[in-house]
């Protein structure tokens, strides 16, 4: 019995040392780096503890692009090892009565950031554990409370830091926020009569392919109402108006279509997408991405 009880706390132990905070910090912004805004946010980390380890997520989430850095997050977060804190800053309403906050998701990560809907995803795919509004009297850096406008660097850069260095405790942030957290309303997935809905997510850039917010299990359980059939009608929607239709056959590689052509596709995240082979869908056909776009997918007759 007590080795069972001691090999039970072991266990224990070992689980939440492995939620623990890592070292780790990622940063994700909309600043660019073309000054020295992010070299100012590292600067600030590193001061608090030079062995951190600092990795950047991306500084080119399009300017005031709530939803984009939703989405980067969540395509990100679930790959670090739990205990990683990340600081996301995409923050249109710095200053502001909007929540500093920080996150503990159901997966042991942590989120530093403002809660004006950059949380959307993430609370639905990792779940979340518990929130807590950042406490500036005990959580910001020293001298700069006359600075209304660089919380990124004063207050979630310094938290995020202090709290991957175990400077502080998660409960040390601060206060616990019960209430949830802000929600950017967007389609769905759905399969309905036959019909497949979705949000175009994000653009895969570099080439200007569509994706979607329609995974895998979704995808299969329309295959099963083809009757082998493999012609898509999709319809692309912005703001409700519809801007593109067009046929399509869903293929697993690019090069199964001439050069040119459209087709449908599974993309690295297993959700369904929409290209042109060597070429840019969303260019061509003047697409773009976030919660107000949305497609439907029927099979053609």
């Amino acid at each position: 019995m007590k080795k069972i009880f001691t090999t039970g706390i072991l266990l224990l132990v070992s689980a939440i040392t492995a939620l623990a905070q890592n070292g780790i910090v990622i940063f994700q912004t909309d600043f660019g780096t073309k000054d020295g805004a992010v070299s100012a946010m590292k600067g600030v980390a590193s001061s608090v503890d030079a062995s951190l380890k600092l990795y950047d997520l991306t500084h080119d989430i399009p300017a005031y692009n709530i939803w984009e850095a939703a989405y980067r997050l969540d395509q990100t977060v679930i790959y670090w090892p739990a205990g990683t804190v990340f600081v996301s800053v995409v923050d249109p309403g710095v200053g502001t009565t909007r929540k500093s906050v920080v996150v503990k998701t159901k997966s042991g990560h942590y989120i530093v950031t403002p809660d004006n809907g950059t949380l959307t995803l993430i609370a639905q795919s990792l779940g979340i554990d518990s929130i807590r509004e950042i406490d500036e009297v005990n959580n910001r850096r020293k001298n700069s409370g006359a600075s209304y406008t660089f919380h990124g660097r004063d207050v979630y850069a310094y938290t995020a830091a202090r709290l991957a260095a175990k400077k502080i405790s998660f409960e040390q942030v601060g206060a616990i926020v019960n209430s949830p957290v802000v929600s950017i309303a967007f389609q769905k997935a759905s399969l309905q009569d036959n019909q497949l809905k979705g949000t175009i997510a994000i653009l895969d850039i570099q080439y200007g392919n569509i994706w979607t917010n329609i995974h895998q299990d979704y995808w299969k359980a329309f295959q099963k109402i083809t009757h082998k059939k493999n012609e898509l009608i999709v319809e692309i929607y912005h703001q409700q108006k519809q801007v593109y239709k067009g046929n399509m056959p869903f293929e697993n590689t690019f090069g199964a279509v001439a050069v040119g052509k459209p087709l449908a596709y599974l993309n690295s995240l297993m959700n369904l997408s929409i290209a042109l082979n060597q070429g840019s869908f969303a260019q061509q056909f003047k697409v773009q991405a976030g919660n107000d776009w949305t497609l439907t997918l029927t099979w053609a007759q």
